[in-house]
Parts: structure tokens; C-alpha cells; sequence
């Protein structure tokens, strides 16, 4: 260190500056001198000028001013709030838009109302600021409290749109879009009545607050909303559709026809079977099912699942479905019998001869009688039975309507893919054809349930139908004295005698076969204009139809008539 740059004088204890230095400035003299000039700078400034000092009575009539302004803001939040309360009384359904904007509305108020108060009094300390009604607020106070306040509503919307987001994904439907833009309306009009309302009461300035803070929290609410709809629109794409590769999907359902099929090879060799009865009676619904009634249940069931994954299932399945019932009845019945014996006569000599006679006699025996029933409950019944949870019913029912978002992987088979051709939807039977009354009361029967849908073993109108057993109703209801019970496709086959294609008339039976797994007649219609070639059947649902088509063409099989 170089001593002989300072010295000190030990008896006034004052530092002593060396000869021949320049002394540097402080920073006390930079402050002094800054103040000095400001100082300078007022005195400057006010030469001259009036004095603006307030009076006694000027300072009274601002405090009042303060005052009133304090109670209008007060009043403001207390009309705001009741908009939000009717506005969310309106709209029960708390959706995400709505909440977002009564919770941010109302943190906007009270961000507003708090930074006016703080930036008052910052102001009213440094001397410095804006006049915001009646209040002097900081500039840089103003906009860290916009700064605060617009934090807190986004904080806020963020976390009622995440609720809305799981609540609307939980409860999605074939519904969700429709019933979204119903209520966006319906609170776009609640919000416009209230802003209304809003404005008619209060000032021009309050006003054109309001109005901003509104738009920028709509604004924000509905990316929010459209944000949560994306999502909420993959999980109903998701919901929809069945999750299973396409290959298992299809061999699940083969798997089950194979169920099918021997089942009606257990029909068919029934009386082989159980030989010697005297009597075998069958009534039997369609063997036939919904494919995507299956894809649906297995898919709530399992979800993703494979073809081994789901055997077990597939047989306790196909054992609510159908239920097959042979029945043994033993009667006692009489009957007369010819019998032979021998009987003594005399002639005129009085010798006896005997005659070899019959007679006859009543005898009871015991007739053997095989009853064979076949219900279809339909895949219902195993809806019905396996116990699911409400979210499941639900779930089901969205992908039976939305037939799993794969509407073409069972190709192009009538019973699962329903629908009514408009071109014979309101079809006019010719008047020439009405002539014949037998065939006018089936029409007329037939007609009564046009639009009922098809419904595996169903055989009246309480139960709705399938093909055999809408024309099993029709021909035993039709006031044509004819019974003959409920029959098959290929029951009615059998019971009909065959015409050829050119000699159908009006009332005459058309079958088709393979349309699907099963032997013989798998179809039944009912022909009303054979020269139009139009027939009446239970298709999905019961319709009028052209049997001319290309999928008919290629599954008919013959015609029959009612004997």
C-alpha cells in the first residue's frame, strides 16, 4: 500500500488529502446535487403561477367523490353477481363455457376492485398516477394488478374446463353435439339478456369495462370448450366403435354360427333321434341372429378381445339366446278295433254251424307324442341376464345404434344392417289384386305392422316379429279360417305346395335360402304384386320390398301356395 498517498491528522482525526490530487465526488454529492435541481426545477416552475392549493371546502367535496366511487364499484359486483347467480340458474348443466366465465367474471371484479383500491393509495403517497373514476391510480400498479387478475382467470377456467372434461367424456352419447350446441345457444341468449340488463344500468365508462372483460372471457372460454371437445371427440370415437381386430371379429361370429348350425342339425334329426313316436310337433323360431348385437356385448364386455379369448362366453351366450325343449307326452286314448271269433248257428234241422265273424270293440292304448320347442330370445336375453352396469347398457346401446363404426364387416346381410327402401315405403298393392278377398285379409292383416322391427323369435305384435313369425301371425289372424300354428321358413315351406314362377299370384309364399346358416327355406315373404315382383316380409323392419334385387335374386329358392 502507498503510504504516502493518505495521512491522517491524529488531533483533529480528519483525513488529510494528499498535494497536487483531484478529489473524486461521492455518491451523497451525486444525490444532494439531484435534489438541489429538482428542487430548483419546482421553484422554477411555480414562479408565477396562481396558487392551486385545495380548500378546506375542495378537499370535503373530493372525499365525498371517493366515496360515492367506492359504493358505485361495490354496487357493480353486487349486480354482477346476481347476473352470474341467474345465469347459472339458467344453465343447470354447469358446462364448461359458462363456468369459466361467471368464475372468471368474477375474479375479474374483484382483481379490478382490489387494484383500484392499492393503486389509490400508492398514488395518493407518490403524487403520481392516472384518474380512474374519482380514484388516482399508479400506471405500473394497474397493469401488475391486470396482470394478477388475468392469471387468476386463466388458473380458474383451466380448472373448470379439465372438470367439464371428465364429467362430458363420462356421460358421452349419441347425443354429445346436438345437445353442446343447444346449450351454447341457450347461454349465448341467457348472456346477451343479462348484458343487457347490465347495460341500461349503469355508466358509459363501467359499460365499455364490462363489455371488453366479457368478450376476452368468451373468447377465452370457448377455445377452452373447443379444446375439450377434441378431446371429448376422440373418446366418443372411441366409445363407438368396437375395439377387436376385424379378424377376430368375424371368426367370433362364425364361431357362433358353427353354435347355430348344430342346433338346427339337432332339429332336423329329431325324429331320428327319438324314433316311435306316433306324433312329433314342432314349434320353432328362426335359428338367426344380430351379428352386431354379439360384436357389441363382447365388446362391452371385453373390449379388445380374441376369438379364444371369448369360447366360454360365446356358449353361455347362445344358451340365453335359445332354448331348445323336447317334450314326451304319453295319452290314453280308445279307439275301435275289428276283432274275429267264431260263432255257432243252427240251420232248419236244427245242426249247429259255426261262422267265422268280425266285431268291433273299443280299446284304450297309449299314444306317444314328441313335442319339440325352439325359443330365440334374441342377444337381449343375454344383455338382460349378465347383470351390467348401467354404463355398460349405455355402452352397448351406442354401439348396436352406431353398429360399431364398421357398418360393412358382416357384408351385406338384411337383418343386421336395418333400413326401409323409400321407393316402397307407402307401396300401393294394384286395386285389381284386391279383388281376390283372400288375399285382401292378408293384406290387411300384414299392412297393420308395417314398420315393426325384426326381432329374433318374436311371433306377435306384443313381441314384434321375425320373418316366419310375422307370416305365421298374418295367416292365422287374417280371418281365412286357416291355423296352422307357428312354423319356420321351412315349416311353411313344407305346409305349402310348390308353383312355378310363372303361375305366382297375389297371397302365394316366396322363400329364399342362405341368407344364413341354416338348411332349407331360411326366409318368408308374403308376394303382393307378382308382375312388379313386390312382396310384404319382415325384413328390419317389416316392409314392402323388391324381391327383384340383387341380394334376393341370388338367395331365392322357390314359391309355395296355401293349400
Amino acid at each position: 500500500m502507498n503510504e504516502g498517498i493518505y495521512t491522517r491528522d491524529k488531533s483533529s482525526k480528519r483525513r488529510v488529502e494528499p498535494e497536487n490530487t483531484t478529489r473524486k465526488k461521492t455518491h451523497g454529492d451525486k444525490l444532494k446535487n439531484e435534489q438541489s435541481r429538482a428542487k430548483a426545477m419546482r421553484e422554477k416552475l411555480r414562479h408565477g403561477k396562481a396558487d392551486t392549493a385545495e380548500t378546506k371546502l375542495e378537499i370535503k367535496k373530493t372525499a365525498k367523490i371517493h366515496k360515492q366511487g367506492r359504493k358505485a364499484a361495490r354496487k357493480n359486483v353486487a349486480v354482477s353477481g346476481e347476473i352470474r347467480h341467474q345465469l347459472n340458474e339458467a344453465n343447470e348443466d354447469n358446462n364448461a363455457g359458462g363456468d369459466a366465465i361467471n368464475a372468471g367474471g368474477q375474479l375479474a371484479e374483484n382483481g379490478i376492485y382490489s387494484a383500484k383500491k392499492r393503486a389509490g393509495k400508492s398514488a395518493d403517497k407518490s403524487g403520481y398516477g392516472d384518474k380512474l373514476h374519482g380514484k388516482t391510480v399508479s400506471k405500473t400498479e394497474t397493469v401488475e394488478a391486470h396482470e394478477v387478475q388475468k392469471n387468476l382467470m386463466k388458473k380458474e377456467i383451466q380448472r373448470h374446463a379439465f372438470k367439464e372434461q371428465a364429467r362430458e367424456t363420462a356421460n358421452a352419447s349419441g347425443g354429445f353435439m346436438r345437445r353442446f350446441v343447444d346449450k351454447a345457444e341457450d347461454m349465448a341468449g341467457k348472456l346477451a339478456e343479462a348484458v343487457k340488463e347490465f347495460v341500461e344500468d349503469h355508466p358509459l365508462g363501467l359499460l365499455i369495462a364490462a363489455v371488453v372483460l366479457i368478450v376476452v372471457l368468451v373468447l377465452s372460454s370457448a377455445l377452452s370448450s373447443c379444446s375439450m371437445m377434441a378431446g371429448g371427440g376422440n373418446n366418443m370415437v372411441l366409445a363407438t366403435s368396437f375395439t377387436a381386430q376385424d379378424a377376430d371379429i368375424v371368426a367370433v361370429e362364425n364361431d357362433y354360427k358353427n353354435l347355430e348350425a348344430e342346433l338346427q342339425r339337432k332339429i332336423d334329426n329329431i325324429e331320428t333321434d327319438y324314433p316311435g313316436y306316433d306324433e312329433y310337433n314342432y314349434s320353432l323360431s328362426e335359428i338367426s341372429h344380430n351379428p352386431f348385437e354379439l360384436a357389441a356385448l363382447l365388446t362391452v364386455l371385453y373390449e379388445d378381445y380374441t376369438e379364444s379369448e371369448v369360447q366360454t362366453m360365446l356358449q353361455t351366450i347362445f344358451d340365453y339366446e335359445y332354448i331348445l325343449n323336447i317334450q314326451r307326452v304319453v295319452e290314453t286314448r280308445t279307439r275301435t278295433e275289428t276283432r274275429w271269433h267264431w260263432v255257432t248257428y243252427y240251420d232248419e234241422d236244427g245242426d249247429p254251424y259255426q261262422v267265422y265273424e268280425s266285431y268291433e270293440v273299443e280299446v284304450e292304448y297309449e299314444y306317444y307324442i314328441l313335442n319339440t320347442t325352439l325359443s330365440n330370445n334374441g342377444i337381449q336375453a343375454a344383455v338382460n341376464a349378465l347383470g351390467l352396469s348401467d354404463e355398460q347398457q349405455r355402452r352397448y346401446a351406442i354401439l348396436l345404434e352406431m353398429r360399431g363404426n364398421k357398418p360393412d364387416i358382416f357384408g351385406d346381410n338384411p337383418y343386421a344392417n336395418p333400413g326401409v327402401s323409400e321407393e316402397y315405403q307407402d307401396y300401393d298393392v294394384p286395386a285389381e289384386y284386391l279383388t281376390d278377398q283372400q288375399f285382401a285379409n292378408m293384406l290387411n292383416e300384414a299392412e297393420k305392422y308395417l314398420g315393426y322391427p325384426y326381432v329374433w323369435g318374436g311371433s306377435s305384435p306384443s313381441t314384434s316379429f321375425d320373418c316366419s313369425g310375422f307370416v305365421s301371425y298374418v295367416i292365422n289372424h287374417c280371418g281365412n279360417g286357416w291355423n296352422y300354428g307357428r312354423l319356420t321358413a321351412d315349416g311353411w315351406k313344407n305346409a305349402t305346395a310348390r308353383v312355378s314362377a310363372g303361375d305366382v299370384r297375389p297371397g302365394d309364399l316366396i322363400f329364399f335360402q342362405g341368407t344364413y346358416d341354416t338348411s332349407g327355406a331360411s326366409h318368408v315373404g308374403i308376394v303382393v304384386d307378382p308382375v312388379n315382383k313386390i312382396m310384404i316380409h319382415c325384413g328390419n323392419p317389416i316392409q314392402y320390398a323388391s324381391y327383384d334385387s340383387n341380394y334376393w335374386r341370388q338367395h331365392l329358392y322357390c314359391y309355395g301356395r296355401i293349400r
